[in-house]
């Protein structure tokens, strides 16, 4: 499935034209080429290596997953690996979808392996900003890592929700309320760690975009890639924040599960020592050897008064302690 736009001198002329075309346009010094392939074949590949002259390595790492976010420069051509983030608002957890961007003089190419980064928004963007058009392929580039940039904060401020949510129930008695604690605070976890390794990397090709001997942003272009490594910069610490605040959470609750275990031991520690007031008394009297009081009443009720006594004072040093 491709999909297909022509830019000539800063304006659109042509859309989802056919791409064996696009040999017409590429040579074109004052036309900037858009071709968009999702789910590709193998002969997609060849068709692209061949038509803009691309190296085989990095067509090779366009047709794997998995690649690190990067920016590989080539004699004719750069090649970037980016990955789009959603997450879901409910549970926090993320799902990423790898980008595979060409860049020639003339032509911007981008691989999706599937359809679950939203292209529509990028075309959105480029027809948003349609005075940045004359800038060709630095535009196009600009609109397509603008989107994805922005994908990264939105999942980092959707995860910084989700950590406030856990973090009122931190102090929650109930037991489905610490269980909930314990599960989401690992997930969240997980996401982030998913989520850092996507967003630091690009820090880096972000910045060895804005290079200047690289030739690929024009000079007018540079603030708007510079806003762009802003957002990066912000959704790394971000993103390192709230890891460092998910760890804080997890010791926090382990911390709390610890001080309620030994609330818990004191409490049932206290009412042992009262429950072995009777069973002392009890068991002395009990003996099978004369004492006093034996086999009198007298006897019988000084034992019940020890008892009470005692159980009685026990209770209320326990009390004034909080133990009880």
């Amino acid at each position: 499935m491709a999909r297909t736009r022509l830019y000539r001198n800063g304006t659109l002329t042509l859309e989802n034209f056919p791409v064996e075309d696009i040999s017409e346009y590429v040579t074109d010094p004052d036309a900037a080429v858009w071709l968009d392939l999702c789910a590709p074949e193998h002969a997609d590949f060849e068709m692209i290596s061949e038509e803009f002259g691309l190296h085989e390595l990095a067509v090779e790492d366009a047709r794997h997953d998995h690649q690190r976010p990067k920016l590989d420069h080539y004699r004719t051509h750069a090649f970037v690996s980016a990955y789009s983030v959603s997450s879901d608002a409910d549970s926090g957890l993320l799902t990423t979808s790898e980008i595979s961007v060409f860049i020639t003089k003339s032509a911007l190419i981008t691989i999706r392996n599937d359809d679950s980064f939203d292209i529509e928004q990028v075309v959105a963007r480029w027809d948003n900003n349609p005075d940045l058009a004359k800038h060709g392929v630095g535009f196009l580039l600009y609109g397509l890592l603008d989107v994805i940039v922005d994908g990264h904060f939105t999942a980092v401020q959707n995860l910084d929700d989700r950590i406030e949510e856990v973090e009122d129930l931190l102090f929650e008695d109930s037991r489905a309320q610490i269980e909930s604690v314990q599960r989401r605070s690992y997930e969240l976890r997980k996401s982030l760690t998913k989520l850092r390794r996507v967003v630091i990397p690009m820090r880096e090709v972000v910045n060895s975009l804005l290079r200047r001997d690289l030739h690929i942003v024009s000079e007018p272009l540079m603030p708007y890639y510079q806003d762009i490594y802003d957002h990066v910069l912000r959704a790394t610490e971000w993103t390192e924040s709230l890891r460092d605040m998910v760890t804080s959470i997890m010791e926090t609750n382990l911390t709390v599960q610890g001080n309620r275990m030994n609330l818990i031991m004191k409490k049932v520690t206290s009412w042992a020592s009262i429950i072995a007031v009777p069973t002392a008394v009890t068991g002395f009297y009990g003996q099978n050897v004369p004492y006093p009081g034996f086999s009198t009443e007298w006897g019988f009720a000084a034992s019940t008064a020890a008892i009470v006594i005692l159980s009685v004072v026990l209770y209320i040093s326990f009390k004034r302690k909080d133990w009880i």
